[in-house]
């Protein structure tokens, strides 16, 4: 097996393109191959906690580490002890069953693979907040369904959400309300709707824009509108795009 991941490794250094992956229960130097620097590896603690020592018998306790950390790897001590940069010292780390060990490059590729679907989520969230936003202006109708020749609140999030989202909901504000996941303020993002109304009903929806605002179908004077998310104390919230 290793003369293999040896063979593996000298393909793809010569490639000079190939990301490397160190399961838990194999070495650094098994996996660095000639020519790799230590320091182009972290290790990632995947227990609940691992005592960090500061030497490696593991009996001089330097700190201990909580699922999640990472440390930037020095050297492999053998028998499962890797040295590991501590903020301005060192120490040294019992990997096997313990820890996962990748390379640098590898951890930033899926740093910036987390960070694109999270860009993407938000770009879509604001796609829909955007083909909301060009129908302000428009007509309110009470019982209308399409902003184009009128439409109320909740007419009007339903047919957003349809035609930007390719989601359907339900068609009252009351209705609304009962679909998706309830959040509160401190975690609306554009796109989730907004109920108002008393503490035995709900009789108007809006959509949060971002930015402390929403926009809505308000009423026949001011037809499909922006307003600050709070110009009505909110009785709900709710996340229905589910991401």
């Amino acid at each position: 097996m290793i003369n293999k991941t040896w063979k593996t490794l000298g393909f793809m250094a010569f490639c000079g393109a190939m990301l490397i992956v160190c399961p838990s229960n194999v070495r650094a130097d098994e996996v660095a191959g000639p020519g790799l620097s230590y320091g182009s590896f972290m290790v990632t603690v995947e227990a609940e906690q691992v005592s960090i020592s500061k030497d490696e018998t593991g009996k001089d306790l330097l700190m201990n580490a909580s699922k999640g950390s990472s440390f930037e790897v020095m050297e492999d001590m053998g028998d499962g002890y890797m040295k590991v940069k501590v903020n301005d010292t060192y120490g040294y780390l019992p990997v096997e069953g313990n820890a996962t060990v990748i390379s640098t490059d590898e951890k930033t590729l899926k740093e910036l693979e987390v960070k694109a679907a999270e860009d993407s989520k938000d770009n879509f969230r604001q796609s829909i907040v955007d083909y909301a936003l060009q129908f302000v202006g428009g007509r309110y109708s009470y019982g209308g369904s399409d902003p184009h020749t009128g439409v109320d609140c909740s007419g009007f999030t339903r047919y957003v959400m349809q035609h930007a989202a390719g989601l359907t909901i339900n068609r009252s504000s009351g209705g609304q309300a009962m679909q998706g996941k309830s959040i509160s303020s401190d975690q609306m993002r554009p796109g989730d709707l907004i109920f108002y109304g008393s503490r035995s009903s709900i009789n108007h929806v809006a959509m949060y824009m971002g930015n402390g605002q929403v926009v809505h179908a308000s009423t026949y004077r001011t037809g499909i509108k922006t307003s600050p998310w709070n110009y009505r104390t909110p009785v709900k919230i709710v996340n229905v795009i589910g991401d």
